[in-house]
């Protein structure tokens, strides 16, 4: 499946169903992020419910710490 994430087109696998398949693909589960898609912002609580599908456009922010 072809996503725009971040501004950027990217093959992610099959198996990248969901908003949450897709922060574990990217190693980000674990992180605090926002995500949006198609420019609505998925609660946290909806990320194994929401379904992604080809050439839809996903933000993702994640918080690094550091000084």
């Amino acid at each position: 499946m072809e996503l725009i994430i971040n501004g950027e087109s990217i093959h992610v696998p099959d198996e990248v169903k969901t908003v949450s398949d897709l922060l574990a693909h990217f190693q980000l589960n674990n992180k605090i992020a926002i995500v949006e898609v198609n420019l609505t912002i998925i609660p946290k609580q909806q990320y194994e419910t929401a379904v992604l599908c080809n050439g839809d456009k996903v933000e993702i922010v994640h918080f690094v710490g550091g000084g």
